[in-house]
């Protein structure tokens, strides 16, 4: 119920934008902070280019014959580890940086009907998105990498298991990317909108 100044007034109903919609102004919210984007993009992409370097690095040494020792296999999950903590981090430090940066913009959107789900469901894909491109790009180049230094044996290669690696690098940068936007969009969403629309960036 809202009141007004001739009494109560009953809201039938909320508007949510389509899923089409969203995803047009998260593009278009990438776009218009391309530097911001790229500096996000690339810790997936760092992260999982190492990662992909590492499965792909093993698969080099078997197509060669060598057998890789289980002390070298903990050591690099180790480091695969820590690379892709350390992306999830800056990620979530970069959407909160962006959150921050985009307090009226928030603001203005509330006032003006948007939901909290929407808000969050904005940032998601905006991180969602950013994940996939940077983990694809990263995938490709720790790939390319490490195929180039076992270029002898490409033959021998399992191939198979590249692609599925492959596969399996870009899936783990897109999620990884979208869950660590959980807690900047989840603030987005929380934000009074008043409290947003007077806030001096």
């Amino acid at each position: 119920m809202a009141v007004m100044g001739t009494g109560p007034v009953k809201i039938e109903r909320q508007i949510s934008l389509p899923m089409n919609q969203a995803m047009k102004i998260a593009l278009r919210n990438i776009t218009i902070r391309i530097g911001r984007a790229l500096i996000t993009g690339a810790g997936t992409m760092l992260g999982i280019a190492f990662l992909m370097s590492v499965f792909t690095g093993t698969l080099v040494q078997q197509a060669r014959g060598n057998v890789i020792p289980p002390e070298q296999l903990s050591k690099n999950t180790w480091l695969v580890v820590m690379s892709l903590l350390v992306s999830v981090v800056g990620i979530t430090n970069s959407m909160l940086m962006s959150v921050t940066e985009r307090y009226k913009e928030i603001g203005t959107m509330k006032c003006l009907g948007a939901l909290d789900n929407f808000i969050v469901k904005l940032f998601l894909l905006e991180s969602g998105m950013l994940g996939f491109f940077g983990s694809l790009t990263g995938a490709l180049i720790g790939g390319i990498f490490m195929l180039l230094t076992g270029i002898g044996v490409l033959g021998n290669l399992a191939w198979g298991k590249f692609l599925m690696y492959l596969l399996v690098c870009v899936c783990i940068g897109t999620i990884l990317s979208i869950l660590a936007a959980i807690p900047p969009a989840w603030r987005a969403s929380n934000m009074p909108p008043a409290d947003a629309m007077r806030s001096e960036i």
